[in-house]
């Protein structure tokens, strides 16, 4: 750049100070364009930087919205419960052979099997649940023999509100046995012909009852005949050898 190095000589010769105004002037301008130029220059620095930092931002580099945009649904707070649910409390238990000993409507004949089979152990199983719709559960009682545990009787008794319960259902009849299905009371009995054993019924009777009207009512039957052809365990298996000179 021949107008800087120009301006710095000290030769005499005419031809210089002929230039040398025009030189200044040139070198001012240069000067001037220089100075514009590094103004312009800085600018578009500071341009680029922003978009560069701008660029950073929106591509996920260490900008602000890394996190992510603020979700427009509000936050959900959950409170924890001052008084935790606890587990359903069972129901009150009830002395079921006390029941029967006190139940007038309880036969003779089941109270003689009413008797312990050994120790303090009576033959008498007792189910609770919801049968009548009061607000404390019901209570089926059934009753067995001890050598068998043939059902002989089944009750049902009622809570009353001075803490007695009440006989509302009663049968007594060989080989029966009452349970509790969703609010119903099911009551099962053995059929016997004239020549069936304890242990091979010829079939069964399974009946439902419900409360309605303050009382059991027969709901549905249903009855079940038994295969026959079953033996009694003194046939042999089938297609088995028979002693030879028999």
């Amino acid at each position: 750049m021949r107008g800087l190095t120009a301006s710095g000589d000290s030769g005499g010769d005419d031809r210089g100070g002929g230039r040398d105004d025009g030189g200044r002037k040139a070198a001012g301008r240069r000067g001037r364009a220089l100075t514009g130029w590094a103004a312009s220059t800085t600018t578009l620095v500071g341009l680029a930087a922003f978009g560069l930092l701008a660029a950073g931002c929106a591509t996920g580099g260490t900008g602000t919205r890394d996190e992510g945009p603020a979700g427009a649904e509000p936050v959900t707070q959950t409170t924890p419960s001052a008084h935790p649910s606890s587990p359903a409390e069972p129901a009150p238990r009830v002395d079921p052979v006390s029941l029967l000993k006190h139940d007038p409507k309880v036969s003779e004949r089941v109270r003689a099997d009413l008797k312990p089979c050994s120790g303090s152990e009576y033959p008498v199983d007792s189910s609770y649940g919801t049968l009548t719709g009061g607000s404390s559960p019901d209570v089926v009682v059934n009753v067995m023999t001890c050598g068998d545990s043939v059902g002989v009787g089944t009750y049902v008794y009622r809570p009353q509100s001075n803490g007695t319960y009440e006989d509302v259902f009663a049968v007594e009849q060989p080989a029966v046995y009452g349970t509790i299905d969703r609010g119903d009371l099911v009551v099962t009995a053995q059929v016997y012909g004239k020549k069936d054993s304890v242990a091979y019924p010829s079939g069964e009777e399974v009946i439902t009852y419900r409360w309605a009207n303050n009382r059991f009512s027969e709901h549905d039957r249903v009855h079940n005949d038994f295969n026959r052809a079953v033996g009694d365990g003194e046939a042999g298996l089938p297609g088995s050898a028979q002693p030879a000179g028999n």
